[in-house]
This record gives C-alpha cells, structure tokens and sequence, in this order.
C-alpha cells in the first residue's frame, strides 16, 4: 500500500510538472478580440505613419526620434515592392531602400512597428507600389488571380522575408502586426486573392498576426476583409468623423478592435491643383478623442516627406481624367518635409501627453533649412542633340508604350521621317502622360492628359523630322484604372484616319548611367564657331555648380524653369512644374558635399530664368494656370 501511495504521488508530482512545461508563453505581442497585448498587458497603439524612401537615410534616426517625442510609441510603414525589385530578379535592400535598418532604427529609439508590405500599397506613388515592368506582360493583371501576377509577388514576399522576417513579434522582434494587401475593399471583393496573397505571406515566413484596414464604408469592409482576420479603418476629418467610422468598424466587427489604421491628418497635392491643409486644432481634437476611448490609430501622415526620383504616383476622379501627384509629400504633416516640428506636431504633443503617466522626451533640436545665393545655370545641350549619348534608337513598325521596349520611368521620344506632306490632325492615341511635338527641332506644339489632349493640327512637308517625347508623370496608384496605366504612346499615332508607321523610339530612362554620358560641358558653340542654336533649344539641359562652405538642407527655388526634373550630385530630386503648387524641390544636406555640388536640370519648356537659389522654406503657390 505504501508502495502504491509512494508511486501515485510521484505520478501526480510528473502530470503537475508537464502541465506546467506544456502551459503555452505569453506572446510578444497578440490581438484578443477588441485589444491588443504586449508582454501579456492590454496596449494601446500610438503610430505615426513614416516611408523610408522618402526620407534621406541619414535622417531616419532624427525623424524617429520626434516621433518618439511627440508621444508617438509605433511607427507604421510600407514596404515598397517597385524600389526592392526595380528589375524582374533584381533586389534592392541598400541605401534608401534598407528597409531592415529602418525598422531596427525605430526599434533603437523605443518605437515598435507595424508593417503594410503590399504588395500593393497605394500612398500616391507610381503604380502603387507594383514594379513597372509587371506592365510589360501582355494582359496582366495585378491585385487577381492571374497566375503570372501571383507568382511575381510570392517571390516577392520570400525575397522581403529575408530581410525582416526574424524582426517579427511573433520572434520577439519590433513588427507587431502586418496588413494584409492594403485597401482591397475599394478595389475588388475577390476573398479567394485575399486568402491567396494570406498564403503566400505565411509561406514566405510572416508569421506575426495580420490584419486588414479599408474606408469605412460596410461594403468597403464587406470587400476588403476576411472573416478571420483583424479589421481597422481608415478615415479623415474631425473627431465627428472619427466617432463615425469607429461606429461603423463596431457594428461591422462588434467583437473586433477599435482602431483607426489610417486618420489623415493632412493631404497630399496633385499639379495644377490646390495645396492641402488641416488644422491642427481638428487634428488635435480628433487624436484627443481617440486617446480618450482607448481608440489605437496610425497618424497617416506623421512625417511625409519626399517622393524623390520617379516614385510619385497619379489618380483620377470623374472629373478629372489624369491627376498627377506632386513631388513634395509634405501632406501637412505634424513633421514636415524637411523634419521639422509644425503647429500641429505640438498640438498632437500637448494631446496626448496629458494622457501618458510619465512625461514624454524633450522634442530634439529640429533641422535649420538655409537661404542659399543664387548661382547660374548653363545650357548643356538639347535633348535632341544629347540624344546619341542618351539613348540607343530601337526600329518600331508602330509607336508603342514604353513598357514594350523594356522601360519603366522617364521620357521616350519616337521619331519618323515623313517621306510625304502630313496635313490634318496628328493625333496620339492612348498619350500617357504630357507629349512634346516637334518639327525639326523646333517645339509646335504640346498635349497633355490632365486636359484630354491628344490631338495637334499640322501643316508638315516631306522630308520633316517628326519628334514626338514624351513624358511619364506618374502611374495611377488607387481605383480600377491603376491595373493598365502603361506609359509613353499607348494605341498609336494617327495622320486622320492612318495610323503612322515605320518609327525609331529612343527610351529616355534618365538613370544615372545614361546621364553619365551626358556632354560634359555647356554647348555654347560649335566646332565651326557658329551659334549652337538648335543645341540649346528646349527640351534641353542646364548645369550649375552649387558651391557651399558646409552642408546644409535647402529647398531649391524652381520658379522660371518651366518644367522638368533636378539632379544634384546624381541624386535625383524629382519633378517640378510652374503650374505648381509645389515651387521648390527639397535638397536634403546628406545628399551635398563643402565646395563644388553639380546641378543638372532638364526642362521641357524654354526657361525664363538663367539662376537658381536656395530658400529657407517651400513655396506652395495657388496655381496660377491650368
């Protein structure tokens, strides 16, 4: 008997002590129905939104560290699949495009991380974050079931683990959460390419929890969500809004969270349209109320910043056929494009500060953008005259979209010799986007998308040399039209009723190996000393030397240079039009050197101006033209 009661206890010492060893770990982070936990404890999420390709990289740590001050205790990103694979198999995680520093860096300055990696991902940039080049297959079509699609992004988001997998919370790392796709539910209602793009995902090695954000709209949700996964919203407006859309997120999910993924504190700008503010106090109020109801939030923009080179996108609305997106993504935000603290960023500050129980980090000091002499820019040849440095011509029966000849951003011009007169309408089918038209050498006349044109009467003789260059300014990135917004001539060009043929196309990239073989000196003469004439006719190109004692951010004035883009030191600072409202180009002071800083500037209209200089401060002006 005592035998028997010695051994019972040992087997009930053993099943007590593999309860124990069997009792699931507290997760890093979970969702539990209406809340978030963190280390086991109810966590309400702090965000500020912040894109790493439109910040200089020597500022991320900075711009965190106001994050962090602000009262801010995540900071949400996306992952832009276009910048890591610019080209089918070619991946990008340097530089700018580090994506896993950026996290580690948040991760250093006490900020955690939820991350969006698309694959799409909107946020007016080009394509909405698709690479380009997925354009190049005939019928493609993104954010489906086309197996060619599906097979692109689960390379996609294998490649993308590699870098950030293992930052995950579910591996005790910064990355709380991911989003699932982003926004479907204003684009489709297909839960079988939800479910596919959840798959691929979780293959990939994302393991952390997921979860969906739409518009808060029941048929946006009912769209853009699965019923197993987290659902937040998206909104913008005051408080009353915010109470409204939280409502909506409730009776939709009466059990699920309460979190705004998405309040817009500002907006973004198109060309030719009005700069976008809001009021800090309606900022202030509606954070006011989230804090107050226990509400999580991502502040979309904390800190906008820049959409350099080629990344800004376009959209489109009933009215309007082609709305292209500034450069500047300032979006009013609490931090504003050169990093500095707005009226806005201490009114969210003094909000949520009196709902914190310990005081908040003092605000460090704030980038000093300085007023920079002007200096002169020179002609450095025609866009025709450099053309044989630039670009290798490609015989084309038809003219056709870039995307056909292998190119995904820039200019392309196609040229053909009339071998007869051409008189009537030349009329360029399908111009995607701004098309400059000219006759031997000379500029006759321009069309642009925004304004429906497409059509230029002529009065051509044989033997004309017929230039047509065209600009991309931007790929739709948001509704239905995004799927197919090819760039360059997309249908043909037409004299009446006949489709020209027989073309040479030169593909304009701009990247830094074609810009490389740029005439390296102004053309002010030829070789016989007669005037360069032609050589210096627009479109063309200008350089300057920027000289400086020190670095220092500066926003480069653009006013009386027409239209067109800015390098300096062969980085390129993005595009800029007269008809504003953006004026001036953000040149952050990582990207300059003490001494001599080259400026290349191309324009597609003749200048007014022969300087430029540095100011303190944008220029955002009410357009003045259409």
């Amino acid at each position: 008997m005592k035998k028997n009661l010695i051994m019972a206890g040992l087997l009930a010492l053993a099943c007590a002590a593999g309860s124990v060893a069997l009792a699931a770990p507290v997760p890093h982070f979970a969702i539990e129905g209406a809340q978030f936990k963190l280390d086991g404890q109810p966590f309400v999420i702090r965000s500020g939104e912040m894109h790493y390709p439109r910040i200089p990289r020597a500022a991320w740590r900075e711009r965190l560290r106001m994050a962090r001050a602000m009262g801010l205790n995540t900071i949400t990103t996306y992952a832009f699949w276009s910048q890591h694979e610019p080209q089918p198999g070619q991946w990008d995680f340097s530089g700018q495009n580090d994506i896993r520093t950026f996290i580690r860096t948040a991760a250093e300055e006490g900020l955690q991380v939820v991350l969006r990696p698309g694959p799409y991902v909107c946020a007016e940039v080009d394509f909405g974050g698709f690479p380009a080049w997925l354009l190049r297959t005939p019928g493609l079509r993104v954010r489906s079931m086309d197996t060619r699609y599906l097979a692109a992004s689960a390379r996609y988001f294998k490649r993308l683990a590699k870098e950030v997998a293992d930052l995950q919370s579910s591996r005790g790392g910064p990355i709380l959460m991911l989003q699932l796709e982003n926004e479907y539910g204003s684009f489709g209602r297909d839960h079988d390419y939800l479910r596919a793009v959840r798959a691929q995902m979780q293959r990939a090695g994302f393991d952390a929890p997921l979860f969906t954000s739409d518009g808060g709209a029941g048929r946006l949700f009912e769209g853009g969500t699965l019923a197993d996964i987290p659902a937040v919203v998206n909104f913008g407006g005051g408080a009353d809004d915010a109470r409204a859309s939280i409502a909506e997120l409730a009776a939709w999910r009466p059990q699920g969270l309460r979190m705004a993924g998405e309040y817009w504190a500002g907006w973004f700008d198109h060309w030719g349209e009005q700069h976008h503010s809001q009021s800090p106090e309606d900022a202030a109020r509606t954070v006011e109320w989230m804090m107050q109801q226990g509400v999580s939030f991502n502040i979309y923009m904390f800190h906008g910043g820049t959409s350099f080179g080629w990344l800004a996108g376009a959209n489109y609305s009933g009215k309007e056929p082609y709305q292209p997106d500034t450069t500047s993504y300032d979006y009013d935000a609490a931090l504003d494009e050169a990093g500095r603290p707005t009226a806005k960023y201490h009114a969210l500050r003094s909000v949520i500060a009196r709902h914190l129980s310990r005081p908040l980090p003092a605000v460090p000091a704030a980038p000093q953008p300085q007023a920079i002499a002007s200096f002169a820019m020179q002609p450095a040849g025609s866009v025709l005259a450099q053309l044989p440095q630039l670009s290798q011509g490609q015989p084309s029966r038809w003219a056709r979209a870039m995307e056909e000849y292998g190119q995904n951003y820039g200019y392309i011009l196609y040229r053909k010799k009339l071998a007869q007169a051409a008189q009537g309408k030349l009329v360029l089918e399908g111009l995607h986007d701004q098309a400059t038209v000219l006759a031997d050498g000379k500029v006759i006349g321009r069309l642009d998308r925004r304004l429906n044109e497409s059509t230029l009467t002529v009065d051509l003789p044989a033997g004309t040399q017929l230039d047509l260059l065209v600009e991309a300014m931007g790929r739709i990135g948001f509704g239905a039209k995004l799927v197919d917004d090819n760039k360059g001539i997309t249908r043909g060009v037409k004299l009446g009723d006949e489709e020209l043929e027989d073309w040479m196309v030169y593909p304009l990239p701009l990247d830094s190996a074609s810009l490389a073989r740029l005439a390296p000196q102004a053309l002010a003469a030829r070789a016989d000393g007669q005037a360069a004439g032609a050589d210096l006719a627009p479109p063309g190109f200008w350089r300057g030397t920027l000289q400086l004692a020190r670095p220092v951010d500066t926003f480069l004035d653009t006013r009386g240079w027409g239209k067109g883009q800015v390098w300096v030191n062969g980085h390129h600072l993005g595009r800029y039009w007269q008809i504003g409202p953006q004026q001036t180009l953000y040149l952050p002071a990582s990207w300059l050197k003490a001494g001599a800083n080259e400026v290349l500037l191309l324009s597609t209209a003749a200048p007014t101006a022969s300087t430029m200089q540095g100011l303190a401060e944008p220029v955002f002006d009410t357009p003045a033209v259409r």
